[in-house]
């Protein structure tokens, strides 16, 4: 085998081989549905003409239908009953709670009810006849004693409530305060009637009941007044009890604004007051020493003096002429002598006037202290009666606290109460008619176009479901383009069935479709290969009757046409089947060989069909795959590569046999032959598997007995083949 060359790299790889690769990166999502939609065209047809036909019956089989409508408006309200703020935050203006529950309402059973009795529904036979109640309208028909009777009317009532909530509907108007309500029947004067009728009566319940609530809330609020009124009156008794036992005297006193009123006690006043006189008394007090303590006479009293400011002068004025009188004469100058005499008068004068001053100031600071002093004891008194007193008042507060309680409650609630009075007797409505219910001209149901629009998408979910379902269920390969995504290899070829039974005949001619297609895999195999067409080539499938032994006939008989010599060896040694076609014996082949025997041209049928040399299977052994398991079989592919251009091997079936994979390891290329609309994918898979397993070389697909009708989107998989034939029409 030195003058073979393998080359173990994926094919995708090879040189030339885009030529190959017809499927590489599937197919688009709108081609496979348009391709799924033409396989199971039939089927998508019949569930949708089944679908609309069964629509169109229904449709006029249904009894007419008439809709009445009113519309109301209903406005937001807000009922305080008791103005106490609670801890929950309040609702918004727009409440959708509210609005619930008013639609809830319009769909109660109690209100139902109340309009079967305002109609008197209940005891009309055609009403429960027109619903279906067939046994209660018998009832009523046949009269008697039974149908008079309470329980009876009673039951009939309940049974007409049911039905008419069966068929009312509630439409509120989004963004709005309105809302529709309908009623469906198949008398239209009955539907308008009981629109109606059910828009009035809902009124009225709601006025009902706004009374009855505002009557239970003037009868809750006069029995709590009643006890709050006994509760304040006694509160207050116990707090002046207790005020006048333990001596506590309060004043009222107001806020800076004057907005709130409160009280204090009187010797807080009385403490306050002393102790701003305190506070001045020792500001006197202080002034007072300030001025004792000035050094010698020059205090503000000694200067403001008028005696001693006097004497002062008149002591300059001497000292002055005394001064001016000793410049002319001597100290013992008579006048000299009477004007320092004066002098010395004068200064005792005011020195005596200067300690007259400061007396009255010792005076003044000793009334100021004693003042200060006694207002300090008073004060002194003062704190501790406070102090006491505030002991004793904090059950004061309590008793206080508790009276103001009671009142703020006692008022509000009166308030209230005084409100209720007056809305109470007030019939307002926050729920009217918007528009009266008209007698429908037409029916509301059915509709034949709608139905049919509807049943014609029903009919055609079906039919989508049930045929993506089946095309899931069917794991067959009915599209070339889906066998790389499939099995993961490219497509070689797609083979047609054969026209005619007789392999010869088809073969024969260089016309036929199964000729063109199989010298369209001749050209995809030229390009797998940088040498071209692999030397060593073996054909194998998933399971028998796929069409490999057919595919290696016709592709060693299209080799040989190019005037290469081609040997086809029969290695499916449990079954063999080309000594059939080429019509000889089967005594001599691939068994004896592997066995041992040498004489390997000796076994070689030269000059059948095209020139085309056949090794045969031989006898069968006993065990297949022993014999390839051996090193016999490496030599008989590289002695038949010396002696022919090309090796083409017939090989077993993958599934369940050893058989294939031993070969394949010792060939160029394997052609994986798998046929269209009938193999499974997942087992293509798993025997594409055990060839890689094998560490063969996967040239590609051969797709066989190819159905152009059966395809999904079939266009262009015949183009060409029978291209030229005068006689027939191919598709």
């Amino acid at each position: 085998m030195n003058d073979l060359t393998f080359n173990r790299a994926p094919v995708s790889e090879q040189p030339g081989n885009a030529g190959v690769e017809s499927g590489a990166g599937g197919s688009p999502l709108l081609l496979r549905l348009l391709r799924i939609a033409k396989r199971w065209k039939w089927l998508l047809l019949g569930a949708v003409a089944i679908a609309v036909i069964g629509g169109m019956l229904i449709t006029l089989l249904m009894t007419p239908l008439y809709t009445a409508e009113a519309r109301l408006e209903i406005q937001r309200e807000n009922y305080r009953i008791v103005e106490v703020r609670g801890v929950e935050p309040e609702s918004s203006a727009v409440d959708l709670e509210f609005y619930q529950t008013q639609y809830s309402l319009l769909r109660g059973r109690s209100l139902a009810e109340r309009v079967a009795t305002d109609l008197r529904l209940y005891d009309n036979a055609g009403f429960f006849e027109m619903f279906g109640s067939d046994e209660i309208a018998e009832q009523l028909s046949q009269g008697g004693a039974a149908n008079a009777s309470a329980a009876a009317r009673q039951a009939r009532i309940r049974s007409a409530g049911v039905i008419l909530l069966r068929n009312f509907e509630v439409r509120p108007i989004r963004m709005s305060r309105l809302v529709d309500i309908e009623f469906t029947s198949p008398d239209a004067a009955l539907s308008a009637q009981i629109v109606n009728a059910w828009a009035s009566r809902f009124i009225e319940t709601t006025l009902a009941r706004k009374f009855e609530a505002t009557s239970y809330a003037r009868t809750f609020l006069e029995q709590r007044l009643d006890q709050l009124r006994q509760r304040l009156e006694e509160s207050e008794r116990t707090l002046v009890g207790y005020a006048e036992r333990q001596r506590i005297i309060n004043i009222p006193s107001a806020s800076a604004d004057g907005s709130t009123v409160s009280e204090r006690p009187l010797i807080a006043d009385d403490l306050a007051t002393i102790n701003r006189e305190l506070n001045q008394a020792r500001a006197d007090r202080l002034a007072a020493e300030s001025r004792l303590r000035s050094a010698g006479g020059s205090t503000i009293e000694g200067l403001q003096n008028q005696a001693i400011s006097t004497m002062r002068a008149r002591r300059a004025e001497l000292a002055a002429e005394h001064a001016r009188m000793l410049t002319q004469f001597e100290a013992n100058y008579p006048p000299a002598v009477a004007l320092a005499n004066q002098i010395s008068e004068l200064d005792r004068g005011i020195t005596r006037e200067e300690s007259r001053v400061r007396s009255t100031l010792q005076t003044n600071y000793d009334v100021a202290q004693a003042r200060e002093a006694a207002l300090q004891r008073r004060v002194g008194g003062l704190q501790a009666d406070l102090l006491d007193l505030r002991g004793r008042t904090i059950q004061y507060n309590i008793y206080q606290r508790e009276v103001d309680t009671n009142r703020q409650l006692y008022d509000a609630l009166l308030q209230r109460y005084k409100e209720i009075g007056v809305a109470g007797g007030v019939g307002v409505n926050n729920i009217s008619v918007v528009d009266e219910a008209q007698v429908p001209d037409f029916p509301s149901s059915p509709r034949l176009l709608i139905n049919l629009a509807l049943a014609l998408f029903l009919g055609g979910a079906i039919g989508v479901g049930l045929a993506f379902a089946l095309e899931q269920i069917d794991e067959a390969i009915s599209d070339p383009s889906d066998v790389e995504e499939a099995v993961g290899l490219p497509l070689l070829g797609t083979i047609p069935k054969a026209e005619n039974e007789d392999l010869e005949v088809e073969l024969g001619d260089r016309k036929s479709p199964l000729v063109e297609a199989y010298l369209s895999t001749q050209t995809s195999l030229a390009f797998t290969t940088d040498h071209g067409i692999p030397r060593t080539l073996m054909v194998t499938s998933t399971r028998p009757a796929e069409g490999k032994t057919t595919t290696s006939y016709a592709l060693a008989r299209s080799f040989a046409r190019t005037d290469r010599k081609v040997v086809l060896v029969d290695a499916d040694m449990r079954s063999p089947s080309l000594h059939h076609i080429f019509d000889v014996g089967n005594d001599r082949g691939v068994s004896n060989y592997l066995a041992g025997e040498r004489d390997l041209a000796g076994m070689i049928h030269h000059g059948l069909s095209d020139q085309v040399a056949l090794l045969a299977a031989g006898p069968s052994p006993p065990n297949a795959a022993e014999l390839l398991t051996g090193d016999r079989i490496g030599q008989l592919v590289q002695e038949l590569s010396q002696m022919f251009d090309h090796v083409i091997i017939d090989a077993p079936p993958v599934m369940g046999l050893a058989d294939s994979p031993l070969i394949a390891n010792q060939v160029e290329g394997v052609v994986f032959v798998v046929q269209s609309h009938a193999t499974r994918t997942s087992v293509a898979r798993v025997a594409i598997g055990r060839l890689k397993d094998a560490r063969a070389r996967l040239l590609g697909v051969l797709l066989t007995k190819f159905e152009t009708k059966r395809a999904h989107y079939g266009y262009g998989y015949d183009y060409g083949y029978g291209y030229g034939e005068s006689g027939k029409q191919t598709t």
